[in-house]
């Protein structure tokens, strides 16, 4: 009998730490070095960017094996940064497609710098990874998609928008691309606020719900693609 009750305890701390010590250490020691080289160079309105919330919940929730964080993080971004990393190749290789990475290429930021955000195209695999050990946490969708409409609305009207000349160009405009997805210029297809309003919904039907769709799908509870 007391072999038998000590079974789900000898479990329970089997599968207490999903994520390994090293990838914790390493993830933390990238996060202490872009932080304050982030503030720095861009200033604390960069961190209300979508990827780099995202970037403080993974922290945060790597750290706690936090489902819900690791969760809402990945319903954020995954969509967004396949898009990013499309338009860097596209950069790499002379054509522009949306004009989302242009920073990426400009010679007043250091290599250093610019290599720091190459994170975008290492992000997602670690979040599926993450959501793989952890299982998927449903209310991620509701609970991403308020945080990410509430950094639109802040974008939108406190922050400087898309074309805005700042004594340091390095100073983040057009943050979330709540005024188009070119920071040099501001799109003209649509009325400012309704084009606001289109991002917004568009973010929710096809970022955030397709992406809370393949993840339920894939990595609920009872069906992580990695065993602990």
């Amino acid at each position: 009998m007391q072999t038998h009750h000590n079974e789900p305890r000898g479990k329970a701390a089997a599968v207490a730490n999903h994520i390994p010590l090293w990838l914790k250490l390493a993830y933390t020691t990238f996060m202490g070095v872009l932080i304050p080289v982030y503030l720095h160079n861009y200033g604390p309105t960069n961190f209300l960017y979508f990827c780099d919330v995202a970037l403080i919940l993974t922290l945060i929730g790597i750290w706690r094996e936090n489902k819900l964080l690791i969760s809402m993080a990945a319903v954020g971004i995954l969509i967004p940064q396949a898009l990013w990393v499309i338009d860097f190749a596209g950069q790499l290789l002379g054509v522009k497609l949306t004009g989302m990475t242009a920073y990426m290429f400009d010679e007043n930021r250091s290599l250093f710098l610019r290599g720091l955000s190459l994170f975008h195209g290492w992000l997602p695999f670690l979040l599926v990874y993450l959501v793989a050990k952890l299982g998927y946490d449903r209310r991620a969708f509701g609970s991403w998609t308020i945080l990410g409409w509430s950094l639109c609305l802040i974008a939108f009207f406190f922050l400087p928008p898309a074309g805005a000349q700042l004594p340091d160009p390095k100073i983040p405009v057009n943050v979330n691309y709540v005024f188009g997805l070119d920071d040099a210029k501001p799109q003209e297809w649509l009325a400012t606020t309704t084009y606001l309003i289109v991002w917004m919904g568009a973010l929710f039907t096809v970022v955030y719900t397709p992406t809370h769709l393949a993840l339920k799908k894939l990595f609920t509870k009872n069906n992580h693609l990695l065993s602990a």
